[in-house]
């Protein structure tokens, strides 16, 4: 379709299919003449009811002029954590001293965990309020005793801020990373829960035949695809050979409902700034019962885990203090910001983190299913099936039909920054090996569908992918 039969307004598809404004934006942007009143949902409303999330919506302070779907690479903070986060900034200013007691006391962050760990299924000793994924991911590898041939098993989708700390632990001591390659859906067949936890079933079988594999280290959202892997499943797998694993969680702390004590891993590290809608540098970081499990895990003649990220972790302080508070403690630390994300969880928790889940999920299959009628002819990176779905939908609209790999990473490139400035939707592009030793990666667009998203959004953010995916044909 030529550039000049193509005539659009950007509000119409601002406005989505309904012909709605764009619910959550404009008339709720944050002012701080008004401080923010602590939200309150009570009743048992569903993850449908538009009333309701309505009202989720307005503690948010999006920018009108566009919808933001990219919430897999950071959140939004709500209104009342945000301006809470202003005024204890402003103590800490104030008073460096003794913070007015606003925090606690020392470490300071003892009544935070307490109000987190319930709503993730733990316990407060075995919650860590960390700086991010990364932090929580090293925390974990750093502290491992690797020694010379032991190995490592994880998957040819994780992100860089595990595999990078993975490989430089690994090549430190002569210990050996294998990655293994989990499916990817692309429209050929349906995928199940089965056919991922078979291929970690068969790595062990494979690499374990001496007993040396110290560690299962996976993504339980893979960034590149937004595939929803069976975590649970894949930790029992691993717990019956007596292998630890620590599961990369930067997309499902505030996106899914978490019970880690059900789950049933060792290591858990999430991120608080995407889907929890905390400040940047906030993470948890979730170990099972202080690590206890790993004496029964490692080998007598090695020490299973090291205090390497704390302030506090010599021998000697362990008499004193618990893991999880020695972790905790690296010397002086931005309470405003611990203190934040832990008021968005505590959110979190009132509104019902199994009702996110829903609202979440639904949105993300409503996408799926508008892409798929309106775009027939693109290719989908993420099952349609719920049990495997997540609110991170990976599609390639062009089914990467531009030539070359590279050519088909611009237009996608090309396509998300036109379908920012002149649609208004902001979505990020993702690339990935399909197979495992690929030499060249395959291209999507990613969408984040979140509890401050609407029906009306989705369908409009549908629209203009399929009117611009005409002018660019």
């Amino acid at each position: 379709m030529s550039e000049t039969k193509s005539k659009f307004n950007r509000r119409d598809f601002l406005k989505g299919g309904a012909g709605v404004a764009v619910a959550g934006l404009g008339s709720t942007l944050f002012s701080t003449n008004a401080a923010a009143q602590k939200p309150s949902f009570p009743g048992n409303n569903s993850s449908s009811d538009k009333n309701f999330w309505k009202k989720v919506q307005k503690e948010f302070t999006l920018a009108k002029d566009s919808v933001y779907m990219n919430v897999g690479t950071t959140g939004s903070m709500p209104k009342s954590v945000m301006q809470t986060f202003t005024e204890n900034n402003e103590i800490v200013a104030k008073y460096p001293w003794d913070m007015q007691n606003k925090f606690g006391s020392w470490p300071y962050v003892s009544d935070m965990v307490a109000d987190i760990a319930p709503g993730f299924g733990a316990d407060e000793n075995e919650i860590v309020l960390s700086r991010n994924t990364t932090d929580g991911m090293i925390t974990v590898i750093s502290g491992l005793d690797f020694k010379e041939g032991d190995i490592i098993i994880t998957t040819h989708h994780e992100h860089i801020g595990g595999t990078s700390p993975l490989f430089v632990a690994a090549d430190r001591v002569g210990a050996t990373v294998i990655e293994i390659e989990i499916p990817v859906y692309t429209g050929e067949r349906e995928l199940t829960k089965r056919d991922y936890v078979k291929v970690f079933e068969d790595a062990i079988a494979q690499y374990n035949t001496n007993g040396n594999v110290r560690l299962i280290m996976f993504s339980h959202i893979p960034y590149k695809t937004g595939t929803l892997l069976p975590a649970k499943e894949i930790c029992a797998v691993a717990s019956k050979e007596g292998i630890p694993t620590l599961v990369d969680a930067a997309h499902t702390i505030g996106m899914m409902n978490i019970d880690l004590h059900d789950m049933d891993c060792d290591f858990y590290a999430g991120s608080g700034h995407k889907w929890q809608c905390g400040p940047g540098a906030t993470g948890i970081l979730y170990i099972r019962d202080e690590a206890q499990r790993l004496l029964n895990f490692w080998p007598e003649d090695r020490r299973p885990f090291y205090c390497v990220n704390s302030s506090l972790g010599e021998d000697r302080y362990a008499m004193y203090y618990g893991l999880a508070k020695r972790l905790q403690y690296v010397g002086n630390d931005h309470y405003p910001a611990k203190q934040a994300l832990t008021d968005s969880c505590k959110l979190w928790d009132e509104i019902g983190r199994d009702k996110i889940e829903e609202r979440v999920l639904d949105l993300s299959a409503l996408c799926k299913a508008e892409l798929a009628k309106q775009l027939s002819d693109g290719r989908f990176y993420c099952p349609p099936n719920r049990e495997l779905s997540s609110g991170l939908t990976t599609f390639d609209p062009f089914d990467g039909d531009a030539g070359d790999f590279d050519d088909i990473g611009k237009r996608l490139t090309e396509f998300r920054d036109r379908l920012r400035e002149e649609y208004g939707y902001i979505i990020r592009t993702t690339n990935f090996p399909l197979h495992l030793g690929d030499t060249t990666d395959t291209y999507a667009l990613r969408i984040s569908t979140h509890l401050f998203h609407d029906e009306d959004e989705i369908q409009g953010l549908v629209d203009a992918m399929a009117h611009l995916t005409q002018r660019m044909s």
